[in-house]
């Protein structure tokens, strides 16, 4: 999720279509969330890591 959300934030920026802008960050930002909750060791969605 990390990778995809860069990669939106990234067209989004040089297209210059702000809508995948914001798609981008709030994928980079809950990819950044659930590696840090998987890497901490709480379950994410019933699982041990997310990954």
């Amino acid at each position: 999720m990390i990778i995809f959300g860069a990669i939106l934030m990234l067209i989004g920026f040089v297209l210059g279509v702000s809508i995948l802008w914001s798609v981008g960050v709030i994928v980079l930002i809950v990819g950044i969330v659930l590696w840090l909750m998987g890497s901490m060791g709480h379950m994410v969605g019933g699982r041990r890591h997310y990954f």
